[in-house]
């Protein structure tokens, strides 16, 4: 249970925020604990995660702003650990560091800003630019289906609206839909307008012998997603194929292997007969 001091804190940080943002933020208190906000990062322009919505949460202390927040950020983004503690300056892994001065505001925009950084810290892991562009194009569905599950739940994955820290693949959305209703309804439009397939998240095929017409940003999305003539392909790990080039080469390098072979013998059968 807060504080009266971090229960009036938050209450006028809440109030700050929804007049004056920070860009690319929104965030808000859970209706049932104060102490639990979840948050929505847009990925800013010009960046892996460009046009992502990249939700998370953040817990604070009952003694807040007298200590820091438990940070997680539960959408895939190929920079952080889906769900995991996040180790920040800004965090509850660093409590002896944190400012009572430093407000919601100001742990959001640091968190997007070491986002955009190259850091590792405990909770975030390394992708490519590619990868991390496929992750943001899959984010809304994400979101929104619970990693496809909202049309196939997962076997011994409870539905439910409860907890804050391992909310991951298989919820069906549910959480995510209950303290974002305008955005889980604009993002199933989304998946709709894009013709995204909502078990996979993928770009669902033309007809065949038909080609539907799309704007040049759906059809960059569909092919990021794998659609028909899909841009970016994925391994079985999740990893993007980082050069087209790769799995040519690979394919022919016994070919190569032989022929270089075969031209070293050569070649020293010419100089020993010279000498």
């Amino acid at each position: 249970m807060a504080t009266p001091g971090a229960n009036k804190r938050l209450t006028r940080e809440y109030a700050n925020i929804q007049k004056d943002p920070p860009p690319y933020i929104v965030a808000h208190p859970s209706e049932s604990n104060i102490l639990e906000w979840h948050y929505i990062l847009t990925g800013p322009p010009n960046t892996p995660y460009e046009g992502g919505q990249y939700w998370g949460s953040l817990v604070f202390p009952p003694d807040y702003p007298f200590a820091p927040p438990a940070i997680r950020m539960h959408t895939p983004s190929g920079r952080f650990r889906p769900s995991e503690r996040l180790c920040l300056s800004i965090s509850d892994f660093h409590p002896k560091t944190f400012n009572p001065a430093w407000s919601v505001s100001t742990i959001l925009t640091g968190l997007l800003s070491f986002m955009n950084s190259d850091d590792i810290t405990a909770g975030s892991i390394s992708a490519s630019p590619a990868e991390r562009r496929y992750h943001a194009a899959r984010s809304k569905w994400w979101n929104t289906t619970g990693g496809g599950s909202a049309t196939s739940p997962k076997p011994g994955v409870q539905q439910t609206t409860r907890g804050v820290g391992n909310i991951k693949a298989g919820d069906g959305g549910v959480k995510f839909r209950a303290e974002w209703p305008e955005e889980d309804a604009e993002n199933w439009k989304w998946i709709s307008d894009n013709r995204i397939d909502p078990k996979t998240g993928k770009a669902i095929p033309d007809p065949p012998g038909q080609t539907i017409e799309c704007s040049p940003e759906t059809t960059a999305l569909r092919k990021r997603l794998g659609g028909i003539n899909a841009g970016a392909k994925l391994t079985s790990g999740g990893g993007a194929v980082r050069e087209a080039g790769q799995g040519w080469l690979r394919g022919r390098g016994w070919w190569y292997a032989a022929g270089a072979f075969m031209l070293y013998v050569v070649l020293v059968r010419i100089f020993g007969e010279i000498d």
